[in-house]
């Protein structure tokens, strides 16, 4: 590792496998915590290359607990985090509106690190329980539309990082490669970023593997299309900077889509929006998130249709009862 960090500490660059081979020795225990706090910093204080970042995904796909749950035709909506925003969970509850239109979902999921409540804490405090079990996760995605596959769990070997990273507190590397790692291999993907930069390298990626995407990134810094003001998206087949009209909505101001103090608080914004009881604001954005989840299934719809599934998922409870089968199945 020594030599890797001078090599960093010089300005240089990690190829591919340089990138690969070094997260590999790091989950397998090989450096001690000072220097992969070293390692992790370096990529804190410049951006990281394209080839480092498809060395260090091939890592921990190559690392992780490999689950087929029967296809992959399926979406994810995984964004980033990182953006120190603290709102409240839009992408997870636009997971299970697009769930509750028909579409399956292998959402993919962490904990907070950088913000109150990730995923994983607010679906794990109201009551969905994590597993790998892959017979189960083809249930709940059978019976429930969606499956919930929180990382830690696919993803063993990073225990050796989860430390460094809590005790960091901030966004490394690792955030950027949440959305990239899923275990399942879903052949679409919405993703959000916390940077144009990182949208792009994104595009290059996705490119390569023939998935269909969506990557959106709020020009006012959320990783997520967050109605607050304008948003870069780019897919496959096209790229756009749009406005909150572009779903038919005003302006939001940021705090209309604060998460909330504690998990608790942003547990319960939660649950307000699944039962429709949500604010006109947050049930806007979630339906923003969704509708363009939507599109990136189903490109061939316009987003007005996108909009009318979503609305109809989430008002007439559909989303709920995705929800409550994931919970009753987990």
């Amino acid at each position: 590792m020594k030599e890797i960090l001078e090599h960093l500490y010089r300005h240089k660059t990690l190829t591919r496998e340089e990138a690969r081979t070094v997260l590999v020795n790091m989950a397998g225990g090989r450096y001690n915590h000072y220097q992969v706090t070293s390692f992790l910093t370096a990529f804190i204080m410049r951006n990281i290359t394209l080839e480092e970042l498809k060395g260090f995904r091939e890592a921990l796909l190559e690392l992780c607990v490999p689950v087929d749950l029967g296809t992959h035709d399926i979406i994810d909506l995984c964004g980033t985090g990182g953006d120190g925003k603290n709102t409240f969970n839009i992408s997870t509850l636009a997971s299970f509106v697009v769930a509750g239109a028909g579409i399956p979902v292998a959402k993919h999921g962490n904990y907070g690190v950088s913000s109150v409540s990730g995923s994983s804490n607010v679906l794990e405090f109201l009551g969905i329980r994590f597993s790998n079990n892959e017979s189960g996760l083809k249930k709940e995605l059978e019976k429930a539309g969606i499956c919930f596959m929180h990382a830690p769990l696919f993803h063993p070997a990073m225990k050796e990082v989860a430390p460094v990273r809590k005790q960091l507190g901030v966004k490394t590397f690792f955030n950027m490669l949440g959305p990239l790692v899923n275990p399942a291999r879903p052949a679409m993907q919405m993703t959000g970023v916390f940077g144009l930069e990182l949208a792009r390298l994104y595009h290059y990626l996705f490119q390569e593997t023939g998935m269909k995407y969506s990557i959106v990134y709020s020009l006012d810094g959320y990783d997520e299309i967050s109605l607050t003001g304008e948003f870069k998206m780019i897919t496959g087949y096209e790229e756009m900077i749009a406005g909150p009209d572009y779903f038919g909505f005003d302006h939001l101001p940021a705090r209309a889509i604060h998460g909330g103090n504690s998990i608790e608080e942003s547990a319960a914004i939660f649950t307000r929006v699944l039962d429709g009881e949500g604010t006109e604001s947050q049930n806007r954005v979630v339906l923003a998130n969704a509708a363009a989840a939507i599109r990136t299934f189903y490109p061939e719809l316009k987003p007005e249709r996108c909009m009318e599934k979503a609305r109809e998922s989430l008002f007439a409870l559909k989303a709920r009862e995705s929800f409550n089968r994931l919970r009753s199945l987990s």
